[in-house]
């Protein structure tokens, strides 16, 4: 209906009528410059979107109440993998994107009350993951970096926080992608 702020139908019909909203190029902003410049990143972001909710890697699930009033913050429930030290433990991930988003990775980091513990993710939700900085491509999605921090925790053999973690967490930024991380250790 139009001007309640509220959408009828499925969640993913909701989201689709969300982006198509957000997609509008003729609508000119406070600058007077278009939202068109917009177009490219949320139109990526729809079809990542999508991709997630209709075929997510296993033990994800979007959280779809996190995309009803933002196409750039999403949370993504996470079950451990079965087999492993993660085994029926849950998490979410807190997924960001810039407008620069795909040729800028997203911020991904733990939230939420259970952080795993891992010897590559601090206690504040922090991951060192090369992919979510450095290695970073434009041709990685939501799902490449799911399934790396899924692969991640299914390879960990002892549940430890990184040796550095009081550290980091008293002194680093809110964004993980602010530190200057240091790889040095991929046997985990």
């Amino acid at each position: 209906m139009r001007g309640t702020g509220h959408f009828s139908g499925c969640s993913v019909c909701r989201v689709q009528i969300f982006l198509s909203l957000l997609l509008c190029e003729k609508e000119p902003c406070e600058k007077g410059t278009t939202v068109k410049r917009l177009v490219l990143p949320l139109k990526r972001l729809q079809k990542e979107l999508l991709a997630l909710q209709n075929d997510p890697p296993p033990g994800m699930t979007l959280n779809e109440k996190s995309v009803q009033n933002s196409i750039t913050q999403w949370i993504v429930d996470m079950e451990g993998a079965p087999g492993t030290l993660y085994e029926g433990e849950k998490f979410q991930l807190l997924f960001k994107f810039s407008s620069r988003y795909p040729f800028d990775s997203p911020q991904v980091m733990f939230t939420g009350d259970n952080i795993p513990v891992h010897p590559h993710v601090y206690s504040n939700g922090h991951i060192c993951l090369s992919i979510l900085t450095e290695d970073w491509s434009p041709a990685l999605s939501v799902q490449s970096v799911c399934l790396s921090i899924i692969s991640m925790l299914s390879s960990c053999k002892e549940k430890r926080r990184p040796p550095d973690n009081s550290f980091y967490v008293r002194t680093c930024n809110k964004n993980p992608k602010k530190t200057k991380w240091w790889y040095h250790d991929d046997t985990c």
